[in-house]
């Protein structure tokens, strides 16, 4: 193992839940606000994951006021407080980019894994 890869081990977040692409999620973002610290929750859609190791990331979709909101996380940031599964889903696809051009309730619809 070289001095890289060591680095980018001690940055990882062991304790992460695990969840894939059509899961909801909610995830606890730290938010710092002038010298205050307050958590903010982003619940979702995880429409794409990528990256590997230290540089991964993945994409949290939802509607918000009738509007789509997508936001991308960085997985390995000290930023995110814990992810919470609220509803897993079962998707054909890696990427669910096509739920974009949808509106209304049908751009969240995924059916659920039970």
């Amino acid at each position: 193992m070289n001095i890289i890869d060591k680095i980018e081990q001690e940055q990882m977040n062991p304790d992460l839940t695990p969840f894939h692409v059509g899961d909801t999620v909610k995830v606890h973002c730290r938010v710092v606000e002038g010298g205050k610290e307050r958590i903010q929750i982003f619940e979702g859609l995880v429409i794409a994951r990528h990256g590997s190791n230290v540089n991964a990331a993945f994409t949290v979709r939802k509607i918000s006021y009738g509007e789509g909101v997508e936001r991308v996380f960085p997985m390995h940031t000290p930023r995110i407080a814990k992810i919470e599964v609220v509803n897993k889903g079962k998707v054909r696809r890696a990427k669910l980019h096509y739920l974009r051009k949808r509106v209304g309730k049908r751009a969240l619809l995924v059916k659920s894994a039970n």
